[in-house]
């Protein structure tokens, strides 16, 4: 009986770290077909490269069990919990702490603030001191994470409200559109930016399990209809906030 177990663990560990490898499949074929044919010159540091890679994938495949069983689960029953409170405050109240906590640790946009304030310092757009340069980037990252919190209570609002989510997404871009009209120039390509790194590994299994679990549990509303969205907003908002937080800073 152990030994059936203990073969069915392992089976089952097996089929996870293939199908983690079919998912970097395409990648390790692209990057060997440029360096065998095209570049026609062997890897450098070959072992570190395949140990690399072997890590990439029992951390893929660690990753997304971990997803499974923590995140997407503890995202549904936190929205069902608070739904069946029926108190609108705290459910608002938690999808907007949800979408700022998430995202202002994201290591994607420390980086990235931290990248857009050296070179304003270098373009002498702001003073080039290192106290200057770190409120510049703590000020990028609080307007991003701001945004990201409002983008997920709106997006709650319209999963309770029903509204449609195509009206809100164009007017969105209408109002990207225009903003990028009148924004400095030197912050356009950092808010454009700033709207994909705000989609990070913890933010999308979270907000996804959130509004799935609302959809879910409100009379009349689809998990597939209306579950679904709320990273759309996760990513237009950042756009117009940054923009927003540019013309205040350069004008």
């Amino acid at each position: 009986m152990d030994f059936l177990k203990k073969n069915k663990s392992l089976t089952l560990i097996l089929k996870k770290i293939w199908i983690s490898f079919k998912d970097l499949l395409p990648i390790i074929i692209v990057i060997a077909f440029f360096q065998i044919v095209v570049l026609q010159q062997p890897l450098p540091n070959f072992f570190e490269v395949i140990l690399g890679s072997i890590l990439v994938i029992f951390g893929l495949m660690f990753f997304v069990q971990g997803l499974e069983m923590g995140l997407f689960p503890i995202g549904e029953v936190m929205a069902h919990e608070l739904a069946r409170k029926g108190s609108l405050t705290w459910l608002l109240i938690f999808a907007f702490l949800l979408g700022f906590s998430t995202t202002i640790a994201e290591p994607a946009l420390i980086a990235i603030s931290a990248e857009a304030a050296k070179i304003a310092a270098e373009n002498e757009l702001i003073s080039p001191s290192q106290e200057s340069m770190q409120s510049y980037a703590l000020g990028l990252r609080l307007s991003v994470a701001f945004s990201v919190g409002i983008a997920i209570l709106i997006g709650v609002l319209r999963i309770l409200r029903g509204w449609p989510i195509h009206y809100l997404i164009i007017g969105g871009y209408i109002i990207v559109m225009l903003m990028t009209l009148i924004s400095p120039k030197e912050i356009i390509g950092i808010a454009y930016d700033a709207g994909g790194v705000t989609t990070s590994t913890v933010t999308v299994p979270l907000v996804a399990a959130l509004g799935v679990g609302l959809a879910s549990i409100i009379k009349g509303r689809s998990p597939l209809l209306d579950g679904f969205g709320l990273i759309a907003f996760a990513s237009l908002l950042p756009m117009i906030f940054v923009m927003g937080y540019g013309i205040l800073i350069y004008k």
